[in-house]
């Protein structure tokens, strides 16, 4: 069985509530269960976790590596556009990690088109909503 950390960045426990015209109406606990229902038949172990400071997603990713994840499906929110911390901390770990964005950053306002992560990730899925994190999951397993 393959363990797959989903770890999710600042703002992000404000889901449902925050634009919802843009990141939908569904909680960033309703998206976990979702990708969990989505993902059952993959024969993985999908754990979660989600932060608002820098340094303690740091400590997550630091941690994946000493409890042996396979696989990081990451939104690292508005840290995907300027935290070289999170950047060194993903190269440094070395387990496969998968970008995900809810939006399509690329059709958004033009700080957020560039990701400073997306160097050290497999690859990005963005724009599909909730469903960028079931593909995510799945990408991992397939690789």
């Amino acid at each position: 069985m393959k363990k797959i950390l989903i770890v999710n960045g600042p703002n992000l426990n404000f889901l449902g509530r925050r634009e919802p015209e843009i990141y939908g109406s569904d909680t960033l606990c309703d998206i976990i269960e979702y990708t969990k229902r989505e993902c059952a038949s993959l024969n993985v172990e999908i754990s979660a976790f989600q932060s608002n400071h820098e340094g303690e997603i740091i400590d997550m990713l630091y941690r994946a590596y000493d409890e042996s994840y396979d696989g990081i499906v990451i939104n690292a929110g508005a840290y995907s556009h300027y935290s070289i911390a999170i950047r060194d901390a993903i190269s440094s770990i070395r387990i496969p990690c998968v970008e995900v964005h809810l939006s399509n950053i690329h059709a958004r306002e033009e700080f957020r088109h560039n990701s400073v992560i997306s160097a050290v990730c497999k690859g990005m899925i963005c724009g599909f909503g909730k469903q960028v994190y079931p593909l995510g999951v799945r990408v991992l397993c397939e690789i």
